[in-house]
């Protein structure tokens, strides 16, 4: 009894990794939109009044509220918020991988095709400096580099010590975290867009 009910719960979870009900979740479009009859990558400069990530390049999206339906509708309720595309003319192709950030913050990546000619005269300026396009070809041939940021962990001041081997003295496992830069024109890609950016041009590449 005890098994079939375990096993009933299993196939019941849902959960993409532990402490996916608990993290931070957010939600981004990645837009695709035809330039000059060639298809382009679209991407917002936050305006430099934000409160977070100011000046960052980034794709349309953000937290996760309670009262979104799916990580789909957060996507499809950012863009409309910053750019001002009607989430009824967004023509979704699909959904990339969620990126694990960090255990404690996720983020689900959606791709879909926005029309441009909307957007260069409705964002919204409170909340983006202003708008670019990268041509997926060019994306195609370029090479991103990488740097490493050393992550070193920080105990709390009252962390239980004398509860574990080794006490104060315990070598906790230190991290790297890959940074990856597209540098196109006077704009720099990097952080997190740069992230989910390289893993879809990599599934591009590799179809």
């Amino acid at each position: 009894m005890f098994l079939d009910k375990l096993q009933e719960q299993l196939n019941q979870n849902k959960s993409l990794f532990i402490g996916e009900d608990t993290a931070f979740r957010s939600a981004v479009l990645i837009p695709l939109v035809q330039v000059e009859n060639e298809w382009h990558v679209l991407f917002e400069v936050r305006a430099t009044t934000m409160r977070k990530q100011p000046g960052d390049i980034c794709f349309p999206g953000g937290k996760i509220d309670a009262t979104d339906e799916s990580p789909l509708a957060a996507a499809l309720r950012e863009t409309y918020e910053e750019l001002g595309v009607d989430t009824q003319k967004v023509t979704v192709l699909g959904q990339l991988s969620p990126f694990v950030a960090f255990p404690s913050f996720v983020i689900y990546p959606f791709i879909g095709i926005i029309d441009y000619d909307q957007i260069i005269h409705s964002y919204n300026k409170e909340e983006v400096a202003e708008v670019f396009t990268v041509p997926v070809k060019w994306l195609l041939d370029y090479e991103p580099y990488m740097h490493l940021v050393s992550l070193q962990p920080m105990p709390s001041t009252d962390f239980p010590f004398e509860k574990i081997m080794n006490g104060a003295g315990y070598q906790w496992r230190t991290r790297s975290m890959e940074e990856w830069f597209f540098d196109y024109e006077k704009y720099t890609i990097w952080g997190f867009t740069a992230r989910i950016l390289k893993h879809f041009i990599e599934m591009i590449k590799e179809g």
